[in-house]
């Protein structure tokens, strides 16, 4: 298959992630919503939703040492902002609006600051009491009040690529795309608010590709059957860079299911696919041909399509073709798919002839159609051509310390 271009312009205002569209061998992208959830790592959380009663003022008792952000006074906060203080750890906020009504939030495992559950409103005055422990030790009180900003005139559009109550194969990757990409400066801070918890617990770490259009979230090995995904990218207001906010908050609950895994080998020419680490079924293929090679690297199922149409007319021209297309399996975003091929059923496990693609016999293709989730691991081996890394959702294509390297964020020796 071919490259095709990809656009962000359709979930940058879409309120959830639609599915991935087809137009030829590579498209469209976007993002989906649902409800808080506390991470795993650094960024985690407890909820400690507070209220406060009346207005409030700065408390006399609290020592110098101990400093409440945002300050008193403060105007044009972003909604994005959390409750923290210097010189000691919050163990409680009550924040509350300036029409009295009790904004919920949690606070991060390390105590540095409160997090409201949602961005809060513009041009709003919010009135806080913080209690927290001081470097020495003892208990203080603190209060605040400020106001925050109008909407932000430039935004940063984001996708999530999960969907609520969906169930994913064991390499699904939390995957969030940004438009334009966050340069490294300004990652750190957006990473911070980026929150994965896993049920049971299996923690990860955030890496991003070098133009910082995507970010992925990976445990070492790939998720245990049964794992619940909460997702929460808590970006809406935030600053991200050169003027620019976040468009939205974005969060998703999601599960995963049975352990199912294709392997592809070029020097065979077959696919084997196993469940729970048994060979369920063998499968004749033929790959890109010697003009258009496959790619061989760990991918994952992207996105699926009972029924399509391959068109290539728009980036090869007069040498483009249109070809209706069934049982398609995205695996890159460059256009190689496993699909139904039944013009090449003869070469099938002895010559390469496809445009780059997985073909495969019309019937294997409904039985793997029937069979597979988006986030189903694909390895394709001795084709000679390395995936390139973010051509796909490539998280697992490298090593696990390589993929830590990518984050912007201190990772714990625990987890290097």
């Amino acid at each position: 298959m071919v490259g095709m271009r990809r656009s962000l312009v359709a979930f940058v205002a879409a309120a959830v992630i639609a599915p991935l569209a087809l137009s030829g061998c590579g498209d469209k992208k976007s993002g989906s919503s649902a409800a808080w959830a506390a991470p795993d790592v650094s960024a985690s959380a407890g909820a400690d939703p507070g209220a406060s009663q009346g207005p409030i003022t700065e408390s006399a008792t609290v020592p110098a040492s101990l400093t409440v952000t945002p300050a008193a006074g403060k105007k044009d906060v972003p909604v994005s902002t959390e409750i923290a203080v210097a010189g000691g750890k919050v163990t409680t906020v009550a924040l509350k609006d300036s029409a009295g009504k009790a904004v919920a939030g949690a606070l991060r495992e390390d105590g540095s600051s409160w997090v409201p559950a949602a961005p809060l409103k513009t041009k709003t005055a919010y009135a806080a009491t913080v209690t927290a422990t001081t470097d020495g030790g003892a208990t203080q009180t603190a209060t605040t009040t400020f106001t925050t900003m109008g909407a932000p005139a430039h935004k940063t559009g984001t996708g999530l690529y999960l969907f609520d109550n969906h169930t994913y194969g064991v390499a699904m990757p939390v995957v969030v795309e940004f438009s334009p990409g966050i340069k490294k400066a300004d990652r750190a801070a957006v990473e911070k608010r980026m929150f994965v918890q896993t049920t049971p617990s299996q923690p990860g770490v955030w890496s991003w590709t070098s133009s910082g259009t995507q970010a992925y979230y990976r445990s070492k090995e790939y998720w245990q059957t049964g794992t619940t995904l909460k997702v929460r990218i808590a970006v809406g207001g935030l600053p991200t860079g050169k003027g620019l906010y976040g468009d939205r908050d974005r969060s998703a609950t999601a599960k995963i299911g049975r352990d199912l895994e294709m392997r592809i080998d070029n020097a065979t020419k077959k696919m084997t696919v196993t469940q729970d680490g048994k060979v369920v079924r063998t499968a004749l293929v033929s790959l890109g041909r010697k003009s258009k090679p496959s790619v061989s690297g760990a991918m994952v199922v992207m996105e699926k399509k009972s029924e399509t149409v391959f068109d290539t007319t728009d980036t090869d021209g007069a040498a483009g073709y249109q070809t209706e297309i069934q049982f398609a399996q995205r695996i890159t975003w460059s256009g190689q798919y496993v699909h139904s091929a039944p013009w090449s059923v003869g070469s099938q496990g002895h010559t390469n002839v496809s445009h780059g693609c997985v073909n495969v016999s019309p019937s294997n293709a409904r039985w793997l159609f029937d069979k597979t989730l988006v986030g189903d691991p694909v390895t394709v081996t001795g084709t000679g051509v390395k995936l390139a890394y973010g051509d796909g959702w490539t998280a697992w294509n490298v090593s696990w310390p390589e993929f830590v390297k990518g984050s912007a964020l201190p990772v714990p020796d625990s987890l290097k």
